[in-house]
């Protein structure tokens, strides 16, 4: 919507800082980036006017959590450190981890989901697509009576993998409804239950090995804390 006030209600909070990086936490609910509609209640809109009108560059995501997705997110300060960035990505060497809350009890405590995905929304799917590989490994940490709280590693960078991953093994993720759906599942939560909780990578500028983590928000945590009997 053009005329749509930015999302202010509080500061993105900072995780992370140096000459070149910022790391935010990202609260779920909010796109990174704006949509073919011109949302301006975007991440990237919200902490520029927040933390860069006076600094002579913009803030530019190095990498993207979807809508739902809470926790940490890298961004460039300026294109240049952007495009640096970028390139790390591409060699695979930046680790991302993800705290997930899956439906149902997994087979495995540990493992690696292997399967093709498709890079775009479900709704696109062709018939006969292959799709792309996607790898995710993961481990348990809690396993309750109906869910089990999993650390989760994608090895590969596919649009939404790892909601698609876990639902195509039987256990989609609390609140999933995208992969899933919703009313076959007696746990309810307001949206997929993830959460980017650690980054870790070589700055390209400073070439110091960086570690970054984001604890788990208030939602996932009441979520927990109601349910995990």
């Amino acid at each position: 919507m053009q005329n749509e006030p930015l999302f202010l209600r509080k500061p993105i909070p900072v995780l992370y800082e140096d000459e070149s990086y910022i790391v935010f936490d990202k609260p779920a609910g909010l796109l990174v980036i704006p949509t073919p509609q011109c949302e301006k209640n975007t991440l990237v809109n919200i902490v520029n006017h927040q933390y860069a009108p006076s600094q002579g560059w913009r803030l530019h995501p190095c990498h993207r959590l979807d809508r739902e997705t809470s926790g940490a997110i890298l961004f460039a300060k300026g294109k240049q450190c952007q495009k640096l960035m970028m390139g790390v990505f591409q060699k695979r060497t930046v680790i991302k981890k993800y705290i997930a809350l899956v439906q149902g009890r997994l087979s495995k405590a540990a493992g690696e989901l292997r399967s093709r995905v498709l890079d775009f929304d479900q709704k696109k799917y062709r018939k006969g697509s292959a799709g792309q590989w996607a790898i995710t490994r993961y481990r348990m940490l809690q396993q309750k009576r109906v869910f089990g709280i999993v650390e989760v590693q994608p090895l590969t960078g596919r649009t939404n993998q790892i909601r698609i991953q876990f639902s195509e093994i039987g256990h989609p993720l609390v609140g999933e409804r995208k992969y899933a759906r919703g009313r076959d599942y007696a746990l309810k939560f307001r949206r997929a239950a993830l959460h980017a909780c650690a980054l870790e990578w070589t700055q390209p500028v400073s070439h110091k090995r960086i570690h970054v983590t984001a604890d788990l928000p208030d939602d996932m945590e009441v979520f927990i804390a109601r349910n995990g009997n």
